[in-house]
């Protein structure tokens, strides 16, 4: 028999039911903000967007660009296995990164909206045998759709915020009912899977963060070395995955590190490169002239900033930059995945609002692996001394090398643990 729902969830799924025309309203918004794909709308009205694979079939999903990199090993791995995986995300750049570097046995569609009819069409149509959910993805309307249809249940690299935590404890039915819908819960650390254990969570395993164990594509070493043409012997430093509010940050820095450094180039990478046209007149705006990636251009010597607004080179830019400052640390975005910049041999500097990898950045600043700022002024000083202190690159680079190192080994704990879920490949 059936968990009765709370009145919460109830509630929930009753007004996503009635305000079902309301996503059409709010799927156009995110098209005209260039966050939803106008060519793949009926996905987030759970429409197939192509064919059902035969067989059986494994469905992970992830949100956004950092939960689907940290779980492209795990559907690697299950691919390799035999499974046929669908990937779920929700934003293009994440959907962009699919397409690109799924295996073949895995196909991706953009997840619906959580409301219950949405969904019924989407899971009568892909059937999953297993649904893996990455990170921090708590749908009522899809949780509770899974517990009806008995559909295995488990969250992957789990995290859980104190923040997040106290919220979810002010409700507590729900969050019960909610939590308690996984047959399995991952967490990245003990921290993690204590709240999530006394949320309601059956079953709490630690089996490690699944970003250790993820690899960043090499970029073209054709691309790496016209670039490195480009620049020159000039200082060059990044400004990787930056937010509204960070590149006023950046730039202000860049004018004092231009001054200690004449000719020095910033590479700027934004989190969101849509947002090409504002961040190039706002360089302008403090006077500094720019060229942009997505337009073909090579950084010229009279450039002082060099835009990446293009999707999917990240290591390409962590190639080029000996230090990066990672964004959305400075404002309350809860920061970015630093183990990427790391492989590529970048030092590196954040700020203090980092809540989405607490426990990864903690471990960084206390072995002196990255560099902490707490606040925006103080920017300027840490490149400053970083580019001219090559031997603390090194020796923070290293210390970052041990720690990732030390972090490896959650892929293999986490297929044994969902072992016992997945579907029989017969094999």
């Amino acid at each position: 028999m059936a968990e009765k729902r709370p009145l919460p969830v109830k509630l929930y799924l009753g007004l996503t039911r009635l305000g079902e025309p309301l996503y059409s309203v709010l799927h156009k918004k995110r098209i005209k903000k260039g966050k939803d794909d106008p060519l793949r709308s009926g996905e987030r009205f759970g429409e197939p967007g192509q064919t059902r694979p035969e067989g059986t079939l494994v469905w992970v999903h992830a949100a956004s660009v950092g939960e689907t990199n940290s779980v492209l090993p795990l559907i690697e791995a299950l691919a390799e296995q035999g499974h046929t995986v669908l990937l779920t995300t929700v934003t293009m750049t994440s959907a962009e990164i699919a397409v690109k570097q799924l295996p073949d046995r895995a196909v991706h569609q953009y997840a619906p909206f959580d409301s219950p009819r949405l969904l019924e069409s989407f899971l009568n149509y892909w059937q999953p045998s297993v649904a893996l959910f990455v990170e921090s993805e708590i749908w009522p309307g899809t949780l509770a759709a899974l517990k009806e249809r008995n559909c295995p249940t488990v969250l992957v690299n789990g995290r859980m915020s104190q923040r997040s935590f106290r919220g979810w404890g002010k409700a507590p039915s729900t969050a019960g009912f909610l939590f308690g819908a996984f047959d399995l819960a991952m967490a990245q650390s003990p921290h993690d899977g204590e709240r999530l254990q006394r949320l309601g969570c059956k079953r709490v395993e630690c089996p490690g963060n699944l970003k250790f164990d993820s690899v960043v594509p090499d970029p073209s070493f054709e691309e790496v070395a016209r670039l490195k043409a480009a620049i020159g012997s000039r200082k060059v430093w990044l400004a990787a995955l930056t937010h509204p509010g960070e590149e006023e940050s950046a730039f202000a820095a860049h004018l004092d590190v231009r001054d200690r450094h004449p000719g020095g180039l910033l590479m700027l990478v934004p989190r969101h490169p849509d947002r090409r046209a504002e961040i190039a007149t706002l360089a302008k705006e403090y006077g500094l002239s720019v060229s942009q990636r997505s337009k073909g251009a090579l950084p010229a010597l009279t450039d002082d900033v060099y835009l990446g607004d293009t999707l999917g080179e990240m290591g390409l830019f962590y190639s080029l930059a000996p230090i990066a400052f990672l964004g959305g640390s400075l404002t309350d975005r809860g920061g970015h995945n630093p183990l990427e910049a790391i492989q590529f041999d970048t030092a590196l500097i954040t700020g203090p609002h980092v809540a989405n990898a607490k426990n990864t950045y903690r471990d960084l600043w206390t072995a002196g692996a990255a560099r902490k700022i707490p606040s925006a002024d103080k920017l300027a000083e840490e490149v400053n001394f970083l580019l001219e202190n090559e031997a603390e690159c090194a020796s923070q680079i290293a210390n970052a090398h041990k720690i990732i190192e030390n972090g490896r080994g959650a892929l293999v704990r986490v297929m044994k643990l969902i072992e016992p879920y997945l579907p029989s490949t017969g094999r």
